[in-house]
């Protein structure tokens, strides 16, 4: 008879700092209630996590040359929730280096720790004509608008709803890498989601992995 396998959370920074924190934010949306609420419930605690320069340490505030998003961005998974509906990740950008435009699929909060950065917000405006693939990814038709700009320093922080305002890029505009914190409902680093082309309008799934875990099938 096949027994179900239980997976736990997995703390990859294990200090009492990250215990501390995934203990406030689990208490804060356990009430359930909308996304905005849990947000407001998060952000004390969250602006705590970012205003302490002690807690992260340089082996998950590094570039990454083998990165899934290119340009030596490293993606550092810190916490993985057992059921993957949670995960808190830092995102380096080194100096000059851009994202790719992305998506997230997932309610969540970021928050710059290191460095300057420029995030460029997009609005979707239409999605046209079949989906198909091309080199193992789906490609759709996707036209995009440039919703906003907005420049962060360290402490500055946004939150990330779905379907509107999940789409962006950011960009380090410090000689540093920028270091920013990625708290979301979901195993951002192993989903499928999407990287657009503005200028072609197009769309196409891909998986940006993590610098430090791999991603099971």
């Amino acid at each position: 008879m096949a027994t179900e396998v239980q997976v736990k959370d997995e703390y990859f920074l294990d200090t009492p700092v990250m215990r501390r924190f995934i203990a406030e934010v689990r208490e804060a949306i356990t009430g359930g209630g909308n996304i905005e609420s849990m947000c407001d419930a998060l952000q004390p605690h969250f602006a705590k996590l970012l205003a302490d320069p002690t807690w992260l340490s340089d082996d998950f505030a590094s570039p990454y040359a083998a990165s899934g998003m290119g340009g030596g961005i490293g993606t550092w998974l810190l916490f993985r929730a057992g059921d993957r509906s949670l995960s808190l990740s830092s995102l380096v950008v080194p100096s000059g280096s851009e994202t790719p435009v992305h998506d997230h699929l997932a309610w969540g909060m970021v928050g710059l720790y290191r460095g300057e950065q420029q995030e460029t917000v997009y609005e979707r405006q239409s999605t046209e004509g079949d989906a198909h693939s091309h080199d193992h990814a789906q490609v759709e038709h996707v036209a995009l608008t440039v919703a906003q700009k907005n420049y962060l320093k360290p402490g500055d922080f946004y939150r990330l709803i779905p379907p509107e305002g999940d789409i962006h890029s950011v960009k380090t505009v410090s000689l540093e890498p920028s270091v920013s914190i990625h708290l979301l409902a979901n195993d951002i680093g192993c989903i499928t989601r999407h990287s657009y082309n503005p200028t072609e309008s197009t769309a196409r799934t891909f998986r940006s992995g993590y610098s430090n875990v791999a991603c099971v099938e």
